[in-house]
């Protein structure tokens, strides 16, 4: 069977339906149609909060059918392939579908297999994910009594950056007002370089680690799990110019951990007072003892896509779908665009980032559509990251391309989004809530 649009979707999240309802807005009369089998929509950022405790998970979840803007066709099935020199897309039924224009809204996928042991662990062994599963998080952070509390995150790109940060902080939080903080070590073990790489977010979340007492680590990847032994295994990646910061703020506290380090072929039990890690014998592994585990698993473009022609072949940006950075027109068929997680733009995949793109596609396929140029080339890198450090504080980072600092105009005449303030919580806890579901899924433009 082989069906026609004028606009075919792939996706039905976040990206998808803006584009589908902003075109419709813009153009009653236009014949789209949006594929995706999931019936019910999520509204993921709020999975922060749901794993600490402070909102209900069937709080951020409601019917797809109710953002399906009305005269859009829901075809409710998977694909399997896009074929774009026909202008084609296959389903996995083997159905057709032809288009003269798509926009690829895929997102992101969850590689649990990603991590050596990770997929085994999960979900058991105090090994926990927002991204997965946040009600497991909630569910090990009420339990916890003291011990190794590890958050970390792989080294593959992965979707709102700030994500495995966020709830850290709470659990930061809840330990001191359980005033299990002389039993604890909280670790922050990243691939990365620095806490954030923007001022002066940095700054202010840096004041959070010392608050805290987050012992942090640097250049370390993950390359293993062993669940049964809740032990991370990393390896340490070379920092830049030279240096050796690896471990930042690791006090002394009466969680003081015992490890292990072999010398000439002989394994001798140290203690370690200064960190809560050993060294394996092959002397690239550091291991971190873990008693609760919350990491973002490795994340990539679906698996099906990376083998299309809309993808990156080879280089750093390999299997994401490659776009221009400013139209979001891809670089190699001009009736297609990219929005959302799926792209290889140099910024954070988040909903914010996405909620500036839609409007740059939507203009460009209508100017396509008119027989002019795609060329609006409006989007400015713009992202931003809803940082929570307490159940009643958030600072708002916004930046752009090469790490430069945006504001919202409105809430910049308000409020420094700089520096963590109760009414940011609000907006994180009530406004960005309001806002997807009545304004950024019907299609309004803000």
């Amino acid at each position: 069977m082989g069906l026609h649009h004028q606009i075919v979707i792939i996706g039905g999240g976040t990206g998808g339906i803006m584009v589908a309802a902003q075109l419709k807005k813009a153009k009653k009369g236009l014949d789209i149609a949006i594929i995706d089998p999931t019936e019910t929509h999520y509204y993921q950022p709020a999975n922060t909060l749901v794993g600490a405790g402070l909102m209900d998970y069937e709080d951020t979840q409601r019917p797809e059918k109710n953002f399906i803007p009305s005269g859009v066709s829901w075809i409710k099935e998977k694909v399997a392939d896009i074929q774009p020199d026909d202008n084609e897309v296959i389903l996995e039924s083997g159905d057709k579908l032809t288009y003269d224009y798509l926009v690829n809204a895929t997102g992101i996928q969850i590689n649990l297999d990603g991590i050596k042991g990770l997929k085994e662990a999960f979900g058991k062994n105090g090994v926990c994910s927002n991204y997965v599963d946040p009600e497991y998080t909630w569910e090990l952070m009420q339990k916890f009594k003291g011990g190794n509390a590890l958050f970390t995150q792989p080294a593959s790109p992965i979707k709102c950056p700030g994500a495995p940060q966020k709830i850290m902080y709470l659990m930061g939080d809840r330990i001191a007002k359980d005033q299990l903080e002389e039993h604890t070590n909280i670790i922050f073990a990243t691939p990365g370089t620095m806490i954030f790489g923007v001022q002066p977010f940095k700054d202010e979340l840096e004041n959070y680690l010392v608050k805290y007492h987050i012992k942090q680590r640097y250049g370390y990847k993950l390359v293993e799990i062993n669940g049964e032994k809740k032990e991370a295994h990393y390896v340490r990646l070379e920092l830049p110019n030279g240096s050796d910061n690896y471990v930042v703020n690791d006090e002394r506290n009466a969680a003081g951990c015992i490890g292990q380090v072999w010398e000439d072929g002989v394994r001798r039990e140290v203690q370690e007072v200064n960190s809560p890690f050993k060294m394996t014998k092959e002397g690239t592994h550091y291991i971190i003892k873990y008693d609760m585990l919350h990491l973002a698993p490795p994340q990539s473009a679906p698996t099906w896509f990376q083998k299309t022609k809309l993808a990156n072949q080879d280089g750093p940006n390999k299997g994401w779908m490659a776009v221009d950075k400013h139209s979001m027109q891809s670089t190699k068929y001009p009736n297609v665009f990219g929005v959302g997680d799926v792209t290889d733009l140099p910024t954070a995949r988040t909903g914010a980032a996405i909620r500036k793109q839609a409007p740059v596609v939507v203009k460009n396929i209508l100017s396509l559509m008119g027989g002019e140029e795609a060329d609006c080339k409006e989007y400015n890198g713009y992202s931003s990251c809803p940082l929570v450090v307490s159940p009643n504080k958030m600072l708002l980072a916004e930046f752009g391309y090469d790490g430069v600092r945006m504001s919202d105009p409105l809430l910049s005449k308000f409020f420094n989004t700089g520096k963590a303030s109760y009414p940011m919580w609000i907006l994180k806890r009530h406004g960005l809530p309001f806002m997807y579901w009545n304004l950024m899924l019907k299609g309004y433009n803000f």
